[in-house]
């Protein structure tokens, strides 16, 4: 028993002694697992806002449309300051946009054209007039070349109204944290954040201006791109206010309480416009389609009854 005891006491003593060297360290290799982790999600990340970047910011032209603008000049000949102007108040901004306008300007037209003068000459053989078959011809060239133009027209009035709806709430913001003590970047910043459900072009312009309010050595050039990008007088006015706070040091605060007030009251009466014109519009339907169903509905009960029939 004294032995048994002895050996039990010798082997105790020997684990407590044994144990420490044996026993591995669990926190440091959570805190390894962790760091390794972190690496990890880090590097992911980075990979992620960079494909973003280049898918967003950093997108290049195609290929090969750059390679038929480049050949042919369409920039010397097709391309205008006001086309830029128009594509960056359309939302399509870089050089990727402007390639594209340009190729699409001189594609559209060659490749319609062509089209049309299969289908008219050889597939459909109209029994017309040559002059009339040319004009056809002419005319889906024509088409070609003012597809581009209403495509971004499109887009300008979609971008524009979008705009002019989110406005008044966004200056009504803008006031607010103004007022609250918020500096111009910081109070675009928020607003754009949290305007953004409600127009997401004016969270972009929004963006982009407190972007160039970072880093362009004038202020006053990030205010009057923004009123150009947009495009809207209801937002040039707002950049002049800001423009002349910032120079003058007026009160920021009042005039964009003013100018809120204004942007409401106009939207109000552009939603009584409309209203206002929705009778006349509706004349032409109730014409049409209303007015002989009632009068069928009316007369014929009294013609059953006139005529005796069953």
């Amino acid at each position: 028993m004294l032995a048994l005891l002895a050996a039990i006491a010798a082997a105790g003593t020997v684990l407590t002694l044994a144990l420490p060297l044996v026993e591995r360290n669990a926190l440091d290799k959570r805190m390894k697992a962790v760091a390794l982790e972190r690496d990890k999600i880090r590097a992911r990340e980075r990979e992620r806002m960079m494909g973003q970047q280049r898918a967003s910011l950093r997108q290049q032209p195609k290929a090969y449309m750059k390679q038929v603008v480049d050949r042919f000049n369409l920039g010397h000949w097709l391309g205008t300051d006001t086309a830029r102007a128009r594509l960056t108040m359309a939302g399509y901004r870089g050089q990727q946009a402007e390639i594209a306008f340009l190729f699409f300007r001189m594609v559209l037209p060659i490749g319609l054209c062509l089209v049309t003068a299969f289908y008219v000459f050889v597939l459909l053989k109209l029994h017309q007039p040559l002059a009339i078959r040319l004009g056809i011809v002419i005319f889906a060239a024509y088409a070609g070349i003012k597809l581009p133009e209403l495509f971004v027209s499109n887009a300008i009035q979609k971008r524009q109204t979008s705009i002019r709806r989110a406005w008044p709430d966004a200056l009504d913001l803008l006031l607010i944290c103004v007022e609250s003590g918020m500096s111009i970047e910081q109070a675009f910043r928020k607003v754009a954040q949290e305007i953004g459900p409600q127009s997401v072009p004016l969270a972009e312009e929004l963006t982009l201006a407190t972007a160039e309010l970072s880093y362009l050595p004038d202020r006053r050039a990030a205010f009057e791109n923004l009123g150009t990008r947009t495009g809207l007088d209801i937002v040039k006015n707002v950049a002049t206010a800001l423009i002349q706070a910032e120079r003058y040091g007026t009160s920021l605060g009042q005039a964009l309480r003013v100018l809120a007030q204004e942007s409401r009251d106009q939207r109000m009466n552009e939603a009584e416009k409309k209203a206002a014109a929705l009778p006349p519009k509706l004349t032409v339907p109730m014409i049409l389609f209303f007015l002989p169903v009632l009068f069928v509905v009316i007369i014929t009960p009294a013609l059953i009854q006139v005529f005796g029939w069953k």
